[in-house]
């Protein structure tokens, strides 16, 4: 499972035009560390993936998930730019915590 969610983690950073840095910053620990989640040499905490999931927009199930098609999906919907200060992607993070609650709202009010 570990290689799996480094491989998704990759991915969503990868596509919302973050470096290694860019993330462990933003979630709090050494680039070091991040990279040995990315290429699954260690397992990554749960408040560390809450924090990637947050960052990167999506829900947590999707660190988790094997399927290449459903993480492409994602990947469609990436928000990306470039030159971004801690405090831009705090506030990138904000934004995209908003959008998933207000789908998350929608997809209940559907029923």
């Amino acid at each position: 499972m570990k290689s799996v969610i480094g491989k998704n983690l990759k991915s969503l950073r990868v596509a919302n035009g973050y470096n290694q840095e860019n993330v462990a910053d933003f979630i709090g620990i050494n680039r070091s560390t991040y990279s040995n989640y990315e290429s699954g040499e260690r397992e990554a905490p749960l408040d560390v993936l809450e924090k990637a999931a947050t960052l990167f927009g999506c829900e947590l199930s999707l660190l988790f998930e094997e399927d290449v098609n459903a993480v492409k999906s994602m990947l469609a919907c990436a928000f990306r730019a470039d030159n971004l200060d801690d405090e831009d992607m705090k506030e990138v993070a904000d934004f995209k915590n908003i959008v998933m609650n207000y789908l998350k709202m929608e997809k209940l009010l559907a029923k």
